[in-house]
């Protein structure tokens, strides 16, 4: 008789949520709230959520605080999970800690992804992802070699991340801790890091071929 044995069931991918910070005011917008400045035609939130799942994040979480209501009422955010920031105004560190904090027990790592950063691709996304699957507990997209976003926090630092995410350093203090542990995923070849902060770099990412406008290889934050 054939000795059929069943093969064990394969393991289920890790669970790598996308972290949107997307609590800003834009107080140099004009005060209105970053989540909600129209790109493309939707909610600029909308676009880095799209983004983020194309990249291949199945599960997503967005902290609000500026106008959340609003948000939440104006923007197609799916099953998207949405935290309130009261502390928002305070700086992104509040922001980072209270994603942090409503991220699911059995996380393995987190891709944060500001929502002010049109410019990052799914192709961006899922360079990162790579990145973890091969090893890295810690990742940032590179551009010309200089650290940029996303960037990709593995579980054995998200404690750290949260202690010491204050005022508007975001995750820089573990990351200035661990830089020689990070992982450069350079993405310049199909994502741009630019932030948008002002009405100037509105003006520039509302232009035909906004996707890639004049490059300001900022690392700010996190």
């Amino acid at each position: 008789m054939e000795d059929r044995q069943q093969s064990a069931p394969a393991p289920a991918p890790a669970l790598v949520p996308a972290l949107v910070l997307a609590a800003g005011g834009g107080r140099r917008l004009g005060g209105r709230p970053k989540a909600l400045i129209p790109y493309r035609g939707r909610p600029l939130i909308e676009h880095a959520l799209a983004v983020v799942r194309a990249g291949g994040c199945r599960s997503t979480v967005a902290v609000l605080g500026a106008a959340a209501g609003q948000v939440r009422s104006a923007a197609e955010l799916g099953d998207c999970r949405l935290v309130d920031n009261p502390d928002w105004e305070s700086g992104m560190g509040s922001s980072l800690r209270a994603g942090l904090a409503a991220l699911p027990p059995e996380t393995a790592a987190v891709l944060v992804m500001l929502v002010d950063t049109p410019g990052v691709t799914p192709a961006a996304v899922a360079r990162l992802l790579a990145a973890h699957r091969a090893g890295a507990e810690l990742a940032a997209a590179a551009y010309a070699g200089r650290r940029g976003h996303p960037v990709l926090i593995g579980a054995r630092h998200l404690a750290e991340a949260a202690a010491g995410a204050t005022g508007d350093a975001g995750a820089r203090a573990l990351l200035a801790a661990h830089a020689g542990e990070i992982e450069l995923v350079e993405c310049g070849d199909v994502a741009v890091p630019d932030d948008l902060d002002t009405p100037a770099d509105l003006a520039r990412w509302s232009l035909p071929g906004g996707d890639r406008p004049p490059v300001d290889r900022r690392a700010d934050h996190p």
